[in-house]
């Protein structure tokens, strides 16, 4: 439902302009308010989750996610759907870190790499089914997408993962996550994405406001991206296993600024596809090695380590259509190259930072 929830608008940014009688910067912010509280209350979150226990947070959160769904579905006007929006963000702050540390636990870090491959292919499909049903819904009616969030919410809340409160001795620690390491990987994780990793958001708008193709064909160009993680995702997890996640997040890094700048040549609809197919591949294989530094950097706080990694992730991803939508009216090459650089410097970052498994 993270990822899920996060881009199911993109492909519905006219219809949205023309419910609410808005610009598509202004619509830019139903995605940045799911992203932003998301990112920010992401810094405790995992820590809070893991002190209440993880079952009956999961499953709280996921009823106020449903609540928020329906408040979106049902908005009269654009204050009420972005409130909505940022209540689905708040409800997945604690979601996301608890259902990753839980899989933690029952796998050693060994063989981890290949465990959270497996988990974020299955995260790249519900990105990628998410553009897909929302573009059809933009060219039918997009409120039911939303109808349809209250519904699979509800059957999730019905499954928590396992995990209950910790005990006053076993609590974890909020000063851990502001050890030098943490902060590396987080100051690396809001560069990469900041950039590349949220390349996506321009997908979406070139395809619909560039190249004139429909919300369903858009949320097909899209998915193409989703489809590429989901395949490459328990590979690349493989692979860090054996080569290590210092390793592997420098070379993932390098390889996701390459065939996310590959972007720029992109001419019409289908080459955008081929090219997004290409990237999305490589940012599935950056989500997983961010994903496996934050589930195993605190091994006492697993939790909380996740999503202190994740809102700087999510808080990149956020501020990306504030930063990069205005430049995309001047010159869309030049917006691609620019945020792709960004990766360049994540890379450098990472390649400071040392883990026990390199």
């Amino acid at each position: 439902m993270g990822p899920f929830g996060a881009t199911l608008v993109l492909p519905m940014f006219p219809e949205l302009r023309t419910s609410f009688n808005t610009t598509t910067e202004v619509i830019g912010w139903t995605f940045t308010a799911y992203l932003l509280p998301f990112a920010i209350l992401l810094l405790v979150s995992g820590t809070l989750g893991e002190r209440w226990g993880r079952k009956r947070t999961v499953r709280g959160t996921y009823l106020l996610y449903a609540i928020a769904s329906a408040m979106c579905a049902i908005a009269p006007n654009l204050q009420i759907f972005i409130l909505g929006r940022s209540l689905q963000g708040i409800a997945n702050a604690f979601i996301t870190p608890l259902l990753l540390s839980g899989l933690a636990e029952r796998n050693p870090q060994a063989k981890f790499g290949s465990k959270v491959g497996i988990y974020a292919s299955f995260q790249a499909l519900g990105m990628g089914m998410a553009p897909v049903l929302g573009g059809i819904s933009a060219d039918t009616e997009w409120r039911m997408a939303f109808w349809g969030t209250v519904l699979i919410s509800v059957l999730l809340s019905m499954f928590p993962p396992n995990g209950e409160p910790r005990q006053v001795t076993n609590k974890p620690n909020l000063k851990d996550l502001l050890e030098r390491r943490m902060i590396i990987i987080g100051s690396a994780t809001f560069l990469i994405a900041a950039g590349p990793m949220g390349m996506n958001v321009l997908v979406a708008v070139i395809a619909r406001d560039e190249f004139n193709v429909s919300g369903s064909n858009a949320g097909f160009i899209l998915v193409g991206g989703a489809i590429s993680s989901f395949i490459l995702g328990p590979i690349w997890g493989g692979k860090i296993d054996k080569l290590g996640f210092q390793r592997s997040s420098i070379y993932a890094a390098v390889f996701l600024v390459l065939f996310s700048s590959l972007i720029s040549l992109a001419s019409g609809p289908i080459s955008l596809g081929v090219l997004w197919f290409l990237a999305g591949g490589a940012i599935g294989c950056m989500s997983v090695v961010l994903q496996a530094l934050g589930a195993t950097a605190l091994p006492n706080n697993r939790g909380g380590s996740l999503s202190f990694v994740l809102s700087f992730r999510f808080l990149g991803v956020a501020l990306w259509p504030i930063i990069w939508i205005p430049m995309i009216d001047r010159s869309f090459a030049g917006a691609v190259i620019a945020a792709s650089s960004l990766g360049l410097v994540s890379a450098y970052l990472l390649s400071k930072h040392k883990t026990s498994t390199t």
